[in-house]
C-alpha cells in the first residue's frame, strides 16, 4: 500500500467551507468507489479552524488551502483519481512519502462527516542545508518525537517523508516531508493546553524544550504551519484500539 499526498491551491477568492462541503459531498464519495482506495484523509483551512490564525507559519505564500491524502494499493493508479482534483482547484502537488504514526488517535471518534475534533496542525518542512539527510532524519525520528509528544497536548501525530515528487507545479514549494499533529479545540488559542501545561513554569519548560529540540533539525525559515481541521474516511474511520 502507498500514501500519496495532494496539497491543494484553490482560486483566490474561494470561499474555503463551500469548498469543503462539495468535497465532502461529491468528490470524497466519488474517490472512495474505487476499490484500490483504502482510505483518505482530507485536512482544510476552513472557518472552524480560525481563531487558530495566530499558529500559521508561512516561509512563501501562497500556502496549501487544503491536503488530501489517499492511500492506494498502487500509486501507478493515481490518474484517475487526480482527474477528479483537477477542476476543484488551481493547482496540486502530488508527493508519494512514507508514513510513521509515532502517537495513533486512541481517544477521539469522528462526527458522521468525516470530522475529527479539535484541529489538525499540518508542518510542511525542508532540510537545513546544514543536514544531510540522514542526520535530518536522525534527530527528527530518532531523538525529537518524543520530545514533541511529552511537550505537545497532541492525540495523534503522524510524520511523512517524501520518497518521491510524483507532480509538481512549483518546483520552489518542495518540502521534504509534512507532518500532521491533531489538538484539541482548546489549544487553537490556549498555550498552556497546547503544551500540556499545568501551570505558566511547567508551560515555560514544554516550550522552551520544544524549541531547542525543533532548532536542532528545522531552520525557521524553511517551515510552513497552517492549522487545519480533519476528516477521515475508509480504513481511517475507527480510532485505534488501544
Amino acid at each position: 500500500m502507498e500514501k500519496i499526498i495532494y496539497p491543494m491551491w484553490l482560486a483566490e477568492d474561494s470561499d474555503k467551507d463551500q469548498w469543503r462541503d462539495r468535497m465532502l459531498a461529491n468528490t470524497l464519495p466519488a474517490l472512495l468507489e474505487h476499490l484500490d482506495l483504502r482510505a483518505a484523509r482530507l485536512t482544510v483551512a476552513d472557518s472552524a479552524v480560525d481563531p487558530a490564525a495566530k499558529k500559521r507559519l508561512a516561509r512563501r505564500e501562497p500556502l496549501p488551502d487544503a491536503v488530501l491524502s489517499l492511500w492506494l494499493d498502487n500509486a501507478g493508479e493515481r490518474q484517475k483519481y487526480e482527474a477528479l482534483l483537477t477542476d476543484l482547484c488551481e493547482r496540486f502537488e502530488a508527493l508519494l512519502v512514507t508514513e510513521s504514526e509515532p502517537l495513533r488517535n486512541r481517544e477521539q471518534q469522528p462526527a458522521a462527516d468525516g470530522r475529527l475534533p479539535g484541529f489538525c496542525q499540518v508542518v510542511f518542512l525542508q532540510t537545513p542545508p546544514r543536514l544531510s539527510r540522514d542526520e535530518w532524519l536522525s534527530i527528527w525520528q530518532g531523538s525529537h518525537t518524543s520530545i514533541a509528544i511529552e511537550t505537545q497536548s497532541t492525540f495523534a501525530y503522524r510524520q511523512n517523508v517524501v520518497a518521491r515528487v510524483l507532480e509538481t507545479n512549483d518546483a520552489e514549494f518542495a518540502p521534504d516531508a509534512m507532518i500532521e499533529e491533531n489538538f484539541s479545540d482548546a489549544a487553537m488559542t490556549s498555550d498552556m493546553v497546547f503544551y500540556a501545561a499545568a501551570d505558566e513554569a511547567e508551560l515555560a519548560r514544554h516550550s522552551k524544550m520544544m524549541m531547542d529540540s525543533c532548532a536542532r533539525f528545522i531552520d525557521f525559515d524553511r517551515i510552513d504551519v497552517i492549522p487545519m481541521s480533519e476528516y477521515v474516511f475508509g480504513e481511517l474511520l475507527q480510532p485505534s484500539a488501544s
